[in-house]
């Protein structure tokens, strides 16, 4: 038996081990990295962050994470490297109708309230963090076979801080395991089998407008959070508490009075102090924006 430890080696064949890792420059780039995107990599999470970024600093030349964290602070091309980095932080992992309660809770109840508070005033829905395009499509079916689509225009917008992400997600193709919770009904409805996978109905895909966009980009955030109904779902979970909260806060702050905040089913605001108070909707758990609060701050 070989006793000697594993290495980490990337598909590139670098090792992050043989790079060598420093207390100080992990602390430095897990920093930078948090202040930037919002994911935020605990100490015992340094490995995982090292492996995450060997293939980059390979493709790259370099042999230092510490010269990696001063290329991503002060490079002229700094921008471009940014967005190599939020499509390798990317976590791939979504499919149709997850959680299911609360895209039904969207359809049976609070659509049709919101319907009744705004009569002329179309849906207006973001999905944040959108991945590779599963939410906000099962968004649209799940409107659709409530007949709601033909009742109001619903507006979606999707976005992700991952280019790779969203192109997945503009090209509309998906494979199997991406429907492993939809209903085998729904997806014949709503998808055509081809030799690539099966494709989302045109007439759902079209109604999506796809962006990208950082959660701590305060700004982005207000303008986009404008919606109705607000799901960010299982991105919040990699952030630190402080990052949450001024998601949170920027969402608040674009939200319109008793807008909707639908979160994953590992993430919590309760233990924070935010604009949102916590209810239970046909069945789910949502936070709705208090009546009169406009984000802190402002």
């Amino acid at each position: 038996m070989n006793d000697e430890p594993r290495r980490r080696v990337g598909a590139s064949g670098y090792s992050a081990d043989a790079l060598g890792f420093s207390e100080a420059a992990f602390t430095l780039l897990r920093d930078l990295i948090a202040q930037r995107t919002g994911s935020y990599f605990s100490d015992d999470k340094r490995d995982l962050l090292a492996d995450k970024l060997t293939d980059l600093l390979a493709a790259l030349g370099m042999t230092s994470y510490l010269d990696y964290y001063y290329l991503l602070r002060y490079d002229a091309e700094a921008e471009r490297h940014w967005g190599a980095l939020a499509d390798r932080l990317a976590v791939p992992e979504t499919y149709f109708w997850r959680q299911p309660d609360q895209i039904r809770a969207l359809a049976d109840v609070v659509a049709p309230q919101l319907f009744a508070m705004r009569p002329t005033a179309p849906l207006r829905i973001w999905s944040a963090a959108c991945c590779s395009g599963e939410e906000p499509i099962s968004l649209l079916i799940a409107l659709a076979e409530a007949g709601l689509l033909d009742r109001r225009r619903v507006s979606i917008v999707a976005s992700d801080a991952s280019e790779a992400m969203l192109e997945r997600a503009r090209r509309g193709v998906y494979g199997e395991r991406s429907f492993r919770s939809l209903p085998a009904d729904l997806r014949d409805r709503y998808f055509r089998r081809e030799a690539a996978g099966w494709r989302v109905d045109p007439r759902v895909h079209e109604q999506i407008r796809w962006t990208k966009a950082n959660l701590v980009d305060d700004a982005a955030v207000r303008e986009l959070a404008t919606a109705d109904v607000v799901f960010c779902r299982n991105v919040l979970i990699y952030f630190s508490d402080d990052a949450v909260a001024r998601v949170a806060r920027s969402i608040a702050g674009g939200m319109p009075d008793h807008g909707y905040l639908f979160l994953g089913a590992s993430e919590s605001l309760t233990r924070l102090a935010t604009e949102f108070e916590l209810a239970e909707l046909g069945g789910a758990f949502v936070y709705v924006k208090a009546a009169g609060v406009h984000g802190r701050g402002e």
